[in-house]
């Protein structure tokens, strides 16, 4: 019997979404915008609670601490992030660092 629908199991989403992009927080709140030439996707349980909002090929939040991290397919195109006063990186040494591995093992 043929499925009409594919499952993906969660080898197949690494395999669509290879990519990783992971904000880190300082303890001084922030906001971030990343916008890739692919698809993107929050690794949380719930991205509303966390108060990201992911659409299309951008996801724009704030973090003061922990950690957020996005999957992604494609290329990384902008990423701008800036700390509570509106200095964006490099100028300030508040503003969360941002850590980009392609080809990052699953999940």
């Amino acid at each position: 019997m043929a499925r009409d629908t594919p499952v993906l199991t969660e080898h197949d989403e690494d395999d669509q979404l290879p990519n990783l992009v992971t904000i880190v927080g300082r303890g001084v709140p922030a906001s971030f915008e990343i916008t890739v030439d692919g698809e993107i996707e929050m690794v949380a349980d719930d991205p509303l609670a966390e108060a990201t909002v992911v659409s299309g090929t951008t996801a724009e939040g704030a973090i003061d601490v922990g950690v957020t991290r996005f999957r992604f397919a494609g290329e990384m195109a902008n990423v701008r992030v800036v700390d509570w006063n509106g200095v964006a990186l490099p100028d300030s040494a508040s503003a969360p660092t941002v850590h980009v591995e392609y080809g990052a093992p699953g999940r």
